[in-house]
């Protein structure tokens, strides 16, 4: 049996008529819940329907979709804080081994990005999130059984951070179900806060760990706490997604739209761009503790009391704090032309990294890396701001409007698949800059091919976005 009012519990007072049973304004979708929270006759690009319940579901869905994007990145970058610890832990690995620990889960996430992006249409958002969030189980708990024993060999390590790769994979479902949730005009914002609370999380990770292990713990580290103190955070995902979370019926990814989305070149194109911001953010983010454990060692820690914090997290932390903000001046400015300006700031940070590296001073090094993590953050948002637009011009509606629904499903599928293709960039800077260190015993090399790279996507985006034919179609 189905329930055709409005959901009561989210509707404003102003929407009581509707909901005692009155008849819904001419031309507004009515809304059918069903059992397993299934919503049909969705419209956010109405606005009488949007602003009489449609905001205040969506809003509910995207805190708990926050909420369990935030839990998948803590688990994605957990390794990139564990591994530069396992050595004062009486762990022997080498430097290439540690880089391989922390940019594994980088490429495994990746990978199930593809999948993940699907997964929505075919289960529900809501269904999808309390899956996903209990697979974060499993690698928190190896994590806190392996790190344990400094004799656990170095493959089963690297199987245990392959399996963190589920928090990353999380990123593709909770952004393609978010999508659905909000109008066009407003999607900026609502992926920006979704992907930053998710991004966040990363910087948790790295502030949290250092914290937990060291605290109350003498001369040795609780590493197993690493893991453990996730468990019931996940537990408390899981529930607030069964009891809170909704499912939409037209949110449908088919895979003739995904098909028809891996045809357009823009596409592949989207995917370069998010390599350069989204691949720089993750990337950056998951060796910076191991870039100044090795660049400026006394720098590593700082000892509060009787535990130790890293300041690896800032990094991550402004990264996440700024990317709203790229979504923002996006819907203000066009993402084409705030995509290009973060490229252009990226190069010239990154180049005056490598010029004040051999002054050896700590805190320009931690400025520059700051401001790079900030610059980042805006392309992040910026570039994933721009996939609906692109695919909606494309599709032959307006850019400022939402289109069609064939129109919205293939953005959706986009989106999903060029979060996977862009977070290889977590996976890229992570080992490029280990090959850089093994072949000359300094990043310099690696942060060069970075700049190259930038200036690269600045001009790329500038040809297509700006000047191009596709910009003179809307404003992208």
């Amino acid at each position: 049996m189905t329930d055709t009012v409005n959901d009561v519990r989210d509707a404003p007072a102003s929407s009581a008529a509707v909901t005692s049973g009155a008849a819904p304004t001419t031309g507004t979708p009515e809304l059918t819940h069903r059992p397993g929270r299934w919503i049909d006759g969705w419209d956010p690009e109405n606005r009488d329907q949007w602003e009489r319940v449609g905001r205040s579901i969506a809003k509910r869905n995207l805190g708990w979709s926050i909420f369990a994007e935030f839990l998948g990145f803590v688990v994605w970058q957990l390794w990139s804080i564990v591994a530069v610890m396992l050595p004062a832990a009486g762990f022997q690995l080498e430097t290439s081994q540690i880089f391989w620990l922390i940019s594994i889960p980088s490429l495994v996430g990746a990978t199930l990005r593809i999948p993940y992006s699907f997964v929505v249409a075919k289960f529900g958002g809501r269904n999808w999130t309390i899956v996903s969030a209990a697979l974060l189980l499993i690698p928190t708990i190896a994590m806190a059984v392996c790190v344990g024993n400094p004799d656990t060999p170095f493959g089963v390590l690297l199987l245990v951070a392959a399996l963190a790769g589920f928090g990353g994979g999380n990123f593709a479902s909770s952004m393609s179900n978010i999508t659905f949730f909000y109008p066009q005009r407003e999607k900026g914002w609502a992926l920006g806060l979704n992907a930053a609370g998710g991004n966040i999380g990363a910087s948790v990770a790295q502030f949290a760990v250092p914290i937990v292990v060291t605290v109350g713990a003498a001369t040795t580290m609780n590493l197993p706490w690493a893991g453990w103190i996730w468990v019931p955070l996940i537990l408390v995902a899981m529930f607030g997604a069964f009891r809170y979370m909704d499912n939409l019926s037209n949110a449908k990814a088919d895979l003739a739209g995904s098909a028809a989305a891996l045809k357009e070149p823009h596409l592949w194109i989207m995917s370069l761009l998010y390599i350069g911001t989204f691949g720089s953010f993750i990337g950056f983010a998951s060796v910076f503790p191991k870039l100044i454990a090795d660049q400026f060692p006394e720098f590593s820690t700082f000892a509060v009391g009787g535990a130790s914090i890293s300041l690896a997290f800032l990094g991550a932390l402004v990264g996440s704090l700024s990317r709203p903000y790229g979504g923002r001046l996006s819907d203000r400015f066009g993402g084409a032309r705030i995509t290009m300006c973060a490229f252009a700031a990226m190069a010239l940070i990154t180049t005056g990294v490598i010029l004040t590296l051999p002054m050896g001073n700590f805190w320009i090094f931690l400025v520059g890396f700051l401001l790079l993590f900030a610059t980042a953050g805006i392309g992040n948002g910026s570039t994933y701001r721009m996939v609906p637009v692109v695919f909606s011009v494309r599709g032959g509606g307006e850019a400022s409007r939402g289109g069609d629904v064939s129109t919205q499903r293939k953005a959706a599928a986009a989106l999903g698949l060029i979060s996977a293709i862009g977070a290889y960039g977590g996976f890229l800077i992570p080992q490029a800059l280990s090959l850089s260190f093994q072949g000359t015993g300094a990043y310099t090399s690696a942060f060069l091919v970075f700049i190259g790279v930038y200036v690269a996507l600045l001009l790329l985006t500038w040809a297509v976005y700006v000047r191009g034919a596709v910009a003179r179609a809307g404003k992208i």
